[in-house]
Parts: structure tokens; sequence; C-alpha cells
């Protein structure tokens, strides 16, 4: 086999020219082979055998493993050509910079946030979708800074001094973007705490709505009226949040002003009819029920009335107080009790001047 070369490297034209095309030919049937057959063939023989292979990972490397394999097929192929000396060395630059750029990139299609790899992490440590946006970002920006500096030091720049201004520019940039950082400081916060999701109802001091959005600089919340507020993290973070979609239950109380007409054991049945008929409610939680004689008022008795829902939805909840204040109205009507209405009876001698002054 040496001597067959060594008789074509005899002619120059096999040489200069058949040699380089014949490696990239065999390169190009090797990249061939390997993407379009050896690895999707292991990937499917370790399936039927039960092994999980992240088959659309190792699918979206292989696109910079083809152009790596491209790259070294070129270098091998130039190898045979003369070239001089100064343009072998800029030849060689060229081969390591695009080495770094294609590893980098490589690595990169790892890190990225839609990877499965990084949907597995996400789901196996239960990590948030946002955080993860960020730490994949974050990963890519170091990975792009690190191939940076590997470039200038390879293409003979002093980059001691680069990192120098690059600290000195940090520290000035950090100054001045101080409320940015803040705010992105605040972002990481509430992701890692969580205390509220998108489509949460949330109150704070300064708004109130649901969260449509939450990034790394604000969130976003749809108030009640159709508005769309986006109040800085740095501030959110430093406010009493209350999350009201993560009631467990819903609470219902009010206070039932009954007229004076008719004796107590009414007063006792229509308490003790109020309570059964909430005791019995499905939609009715029924851990905590209260409905008691609160009150002895100038313009009626108040009766006491505390409970809650099972459901937390406005909606329903709306439907469930409905139909509890019909049942209660209707429990009213059946022991023959009224509801009081603020008003004051003034008597005169003459029975036909006396009259009724409404309060207001």
């Amino acid at each position: 086999m040496s001597n067959w070369l060594d008789y074509l490297n005899t002619y120059p034209l096999v040489r200069y020219i058949g040699m380089p095309v014949l490696i990239l030919a065999g390169f190009w049937v090797f990249q061939v082979i390997l993407c379009r057959s050896i690895v999707p063939g292991i990937i499917k023989l370790r399936a039927r055998r039960g092994v999980d292979t992240d088959g659309d990972l190792v699918m979206a490397i292989l696109k910079p493993i083809r152009v790596l394999i491209w790259l070294l097929g070129l270098y091998v192929a130039l190898i045979y050509l003369p070239l001089a000396d100064q343009s072998s060395i800029l030849f060689s630059r060229f081969f390591r910079s695009l080495l770094i750029i294609i590893l980098a990139w490589g690595m990169c299609v790892v890190v990225n946030a839609n990877s499965s790899l990084t949907s597995g992490l996400q789901q196996k440590y239960k990590l948030d979708s946002v955080l993860v946006v960020f730490f994949s970002r974050v990963l890519k920006f170091v990975l792009a800074a690190l191939a940076l500096v590997l470039l200038a030091n390879e293409w003979g720049y002093d980059i001691n001094g680069f990192i120098a201004g690059l600290g000195l520019g940090g520290l000035a940039f950090a100054l001045a973007a101080k409320d940015a950082l803040a705010n992105i400081f605040g972002g990481i916060v509430i992701i890692m705490e969580k205390p509220f999701a998108i489509g949460d109802w949330v109150q704070t001091p300064s708004v109130e709505g649901v969260v449509e959005d939450i990034s790394f600089r604000s969130t976003r919340f749809r108030t009640f009226p159709q508005a769309l507020v986006t109040m800085p993290n740095s501030t959110l973070a430093n406010e009493p949040i209350t999350n009201w979609s993560k009631m467990g239950k819903r609470q219902i109380t009010f206070s039932l002003a009954v007229d004076y007409a008719g004796p107590r054991d009414r007063i006792e049945n229509c308490v003790a009819s109020i309570k059964a008929m909430l005791s019995s409610h499905e939609e009715v939680h029924p851990q905590t029920i209260l409905v008691n004689l609160d009150a002895i008022n100038a313009t009626g008795l108040e009766i006491f009335v505390y409970f809650f829902t099972n459901t937390t939805n406005w909606v329903h909840y709306c439907e469930v107080k409905q139909d509890i204040n019909f049942r209660v109205l209707d429990i009213l009507a059946a022991a023959d009790l009224s509801l009081a209405t603020p008003g004051r009876q003034v008597y005169s001698e003459r029975p036909d001047l006396m009259y009724s002054i409404p309060v207001k």
C-alpha cells in the first residue's frame, strides 16, 4: 500500500489535487456513515434493550460533530498542498480558531434551555422553567466569553490588560446599573421562593391582579379592570405578597339582623336550622362553621354566621353564596321571622298620628 502511495506521489497532479479530493471524499463518507447509520442504529438498539437514550440531544450534537469532521478532513487534505511556512502557520491558526468555535457551539447545544437534557434535569430536580432559561443563558454567555478569550490568545493578543479593563468597566457598570441588578436579584428571589406562579391571583400594597409573566427584571400583572401593570422585581420582592390562588378554602361571613318579633325558641330554632343547613351543604367546608346570636341591638338581634366554602373559584364561590342566602331566607320564612329594618317608632297620645321615622 505504501509503495502504491509513493508511486502516486511521483505525479504532482495526483499528489496536490487527487489526494486532497480523495481525503475529503473519505471524510465525507465517514461523517455520512456516522451520522446516518452508526449513531441512529446505536440509539435504536439501546431503545430495544430498554435503555433510555436522549436521541434528540444526540442528533443535535451531531451537527457540530459533522462540521468538525469536515474541518478535520480539510486540514488533512491541505497538508498535501505545498504551502509556505507563513501560510502554514496562518492556516493552523484558522484551524484552531474554527475548532474553538465548533467546540463552543457543541457545548451551547448541550446547555440550551430547550434541549431534552435540560428538560430532564428540570423535571428531575423540579426546577422552575424561568430559572432554567436564566442559567442556560448565563452558561451560554460564559462559554462565549471563554471562546473569545481563547480566540484572542490564539491570534497573539494580550488579554491581561483586556481582563483588567473588564474588571474596572464591570465595577463602573455595576454602579451605574445597580437598579437593574437589584431587579435581577429580586427576580431570582421570586423564582427561587415561588410566592406565586403565572396565572395566580396576587395582591400587594402596590398592585392586585393575575400574574401574566415573570422575568428577571419585572413581573407583569393583569388587573381586574384589564389594565396591564409592570412591577419591578426589586420592589415586588420587598413587599408583602398575598396569593389568593393558594387558598384551600374561601371565607364567607355576615351578620343577620332579625326582628324582635317572636319568642326565644324561634330564634334558637332559626340558629340551629342555619347551622344544620351549613353542616349538610356539600359546598361548605365542615371544619369551621359558626352560627351564634352575637348581639342584641336597638334595631334587632344580630346572628353571626361564619364558614368556608370548598371552592376557591370566584364564579363558583358566588353561586354557592347565592344558594346559601336563599336557603337562609327560606329558614327565616319557615320560622316566621323577618329581617330587622333600621327605624324609629314615634308614639303619640293620638294613635292616628303614630308613624315611623326611618334611620339614615
